[in-house]
């Protein structure tokens, strides 16, 4: 959906939304492996970024950053 506005607030534990997001963003700049390779404080920076992105830096865990990337390889696979 474009139109942000009427967009419902993601969280930290909403991993397919965000790599759905960051899909988007990124379009195929980023294959499986570049992903992977992808430093964590980079993708946490990446991810308060989104829109409609509510969670906060304090809240986020590096077993949601693990989680966002493996959904994001699917979500990269799943548009190959």
């Amino acid at each position: 959906m474009n139109d942000e506005k009427f967009s419902l607030p993601i969280h930290w534990k909403d991993h397919e939304d965000i790599a759905i997001e960051l899909y988007e963003k990124f379009g195929d700049d980023f294959g499986e492996s570049k992903i992977y390779r992808i430093r964590f404080t980079d993708l946490l920076e990446w991810v308060l970024t989104l829109p409609n992105f509510a969670g906060t830096r304090e809240e986020s865990n590096e077993g949601h950053l693990e989680q966002i990337q493996s959904a994001w390889v699917y979500e990269w696979r799943d548009n190959q």
